[in-house]
């Protein structure tokens, strides 16, 4: 297959699983739930040309999280820890470890990617691409708040 097909197959592939996801919203107590999936938001901006990808993670501490990138896919993953001990009457906060796999559409500079995490915001600015980017992971540091 060819590899720009595949991409585009795998990107595809991802885009069914997430709709699953939403269609098949499992009650919280029925112990099917997957665990927390942080919500995302992907802005593609002209200038600078880039992708900014904003994650909800509030209650997620930034030294749990591990970002990684390669020219076409960025990850995150960490763990939201449950804040209460007890029995709970109502529930409608997840828990528990996440990992998001986002797919671009164009492939990104994944050496010139930023992260900055501020009020459970996690924002990760990736660059595009202006050339065929080197095809290895890179791990992003979060830059830290002043």
């Amino acid at each position: 297959m060819v590899p720009r097909k595949k991409e585009q197959l795998d990107h595809l592939q991802d885009e069914i699983q997430e709709l699953i996801d939403e269609l098949w919203q499992v009650p919280r107590f029925s112990g099917l739930r997957r665990g927390f999936r942080p919500q995302v938001d992907i802005v593609r901006t002209e200038d600078p040309a880039e992708f900014r990808v904003m994650f909800e993670l509030a209650g997620v501490d930034s030294e749990s999280l591990r970002i990684f990138a390669d020219a076409q896919t960025l990850v995150v993953a960490g763990v939201r820890p449950r804040s209460c001990r007890g029995r709970y009457f109502h529930m409608e906060i997840d828990y528990g470890p996440f990992q998001r796999r986002i797919q671009f559409a164009e492939q990104v500079d994944p050496a010139g990617a930023r992260a900055e995490y501020k009020r459970g915001l996690l924002t990760v600015s990736l660059p595009v691409a202006e050339r065929e980017p080197a095809q290895e992971k890179v791990s992003i540091q979060i830059a830290r708040s002043k």
